[in-house]
């Protein structure tokens, strides 16, 4: 009996760490953001959970890493995170993928038209601005206007009865 309940417990216990094992094993244990940015525009790229030393981020080649128009960049991992700045002119989702220590961290960075109908962002105007005093007074002038037609009705429709 102690030797079956040995044979099963050694059974479980390659059965939870082999999986484990291959995890580890494939080096991506790195996190990646997800960032969406207008075209032209530059957007910061954290990526955490990456060992301390040195870092190389490479972007398919519509994307701009750091100050330079290249698609590698490198810089150095500290306390398990580095910053990547990325800049693309076409619209479109490229991947980012930055390895350090042979770990591997995969990111996401959505660029997205520029909508030059509204350059401040929010909502596209959709009518004519109007100041509020001006849409009073075309009211008032309205009111005025149906009450003069009243009261003109009314005295001559008293004049006609008289």
């Amino acid at each position: 009996m102690k030797k079956k309940l040995a044979a099963l417990f050694i059974a479980v216990a390659a059965f939870v760490a082999i999986p484990a094992l291959g995890a580890n094993a494939a080096g991506y244990a790195g996190q990646g953001p997800s960032v969406t940015a207008s075209v032209g525009d530059t957007a910061n790229l954290t990526f955490t959970g990456l060992p301390d030393g040195p870092s190389t981020a490479t972007a398919p080649d519509a994307v701009t890493l750091s100050i330079l128009k290249a698609g590698t960049a490198s810089k150095p991992v500290v306390n398990g995170s580095v910053t990547y700045t990325a800049q693309a002119s076409t619209p479109g989702t490229y991947t980012i993928t930055v390895t350090a220590g042979g770990v591997t961290a995969v990111g996401s960075f959505t660029v997205v038209a520029a909508d030059s109908a509204n350059p401040g962002g929010g909502l596209a105007g959709t009518g004519f601005d109007v100041p509020v005093v001006v849409i009073w007074a075309a009211a008032g002038a309205l009111l005025l206007g149906v009450a003069l037609v009243v009261v003109t009705t009314f005295v001559r429709r008293n004049k006609a009865g008289a």
